[in-house]
């Protein structure tokens, strides 16, 4: 491949690129390339944006990261930077037939390869960081809250936004819990959110070695405080709590549905 050897391509700036994670049911939504380069290939929906252009579609979205890479057209190389976002989206996705012949839900564990080095690098991100059992998820949180409606976006978001600690045995997941950072006027802390170890596992201290997990990845975060409720009917989980450090700080603590 070939560099152009312009004088403005010689700051080799890359070119900026956008890719859409859609995850449905622990399934990645890909379409399949009609043209070079990588014909043939399953590619995330996205793609360059052009002049005053800003990434963004008609969904929600939560950026994830930018992935620096490499593409070409014709002869020429040159470097891209590719922002990929957590899509969900709003409808059902439509193909555009001119440069995709198909799409299809491939699940995460299962897709292998995709094309562009930095698709590569967004497909192990994703991989790294969402793969879950998602059945064993519901049962989990149905167990801490049967009322509670799963909405595995907000899974992701969670995972994303914060850390989630889990324990597995065998590759069943056992227990989970997840911790959300925040910046204070006075302080960086965290709030452990929920903490669930299935009803079949309790008594074996996986729920200490849980939150010892949290507290650890808050400790690498340079949190200064790590935050937590908890209805004080729930004995064994207040004795934990007490056991690992944590104070009982007298106040009042207020909710607001909106």
């Amino acid at each position: 491949m070939k560099k152009c050897d312009c004088t403005l391509c010689k700051f080799e700036n890359p070119k900026v690129s956008t890719a859409a994670i859609i995850i449905k049911d622990q399934k990645l939504l890909v379409a399949k390339r009609m043209e070079e380069p990588f014909k043939g290939m399953w590619d995330f929906f996205g793609g360059y944006l052009t002049k005053g252009e800003t990434p963004g579609v008609d969904s929600e979205t939560t950026f994830l990261g930018s992935f620096p890479g490499t593409a070409s057209y014709k002869e020429y190389e040159f470097p891209v930077i590719n922002f990929a976002y957590l899509t969900e989206l709003k409808g059902e996705p439509k193909l555009n037939t001119k440069e995709n012949s198909e799409y299809k839900w491939v699940p995460i564990s299962e897709l292998k390869e995709v094309a562009f080095d930095s698709n590569m690098k967004i497909l192990k991100f994703v991989k790294e960081k969402f793969t879950y059992d998602l059945g064993k998820v519901k049962d989990l949180i149905a167990q801490l809250d049967p009322s509670a409606v799963f909405n595995e976006q907000s899974l992701y978001k969670a995972m994303f936004n914060g850390y989630v600690s889990k324990v597995e045995e065998g590759g069943k997941l056992l227990g989970m819990g997840w911790i959300f950072p925040r910046q204070t006027l006075l302080r960086r802390q965290a709030v452990v959110e929920d903490m669930i170890v299935d009803e079949s596992q309790r008594g074996k201290g996986l729920g200490e070695k849980i939150l010892l997990d949290l507290i650890g990845w808050c400790r690498k975060e340079g949190m200064e405080v790590v935050e937590l409720t908890t209805n004080p009917k729930r004995i064994a989980a207040n004795s934990l709590y007490q056991k690992v450090g944590f104070k009982l700080h007298p106040t009042n603590h207020y909710l607001l549905n909106l």
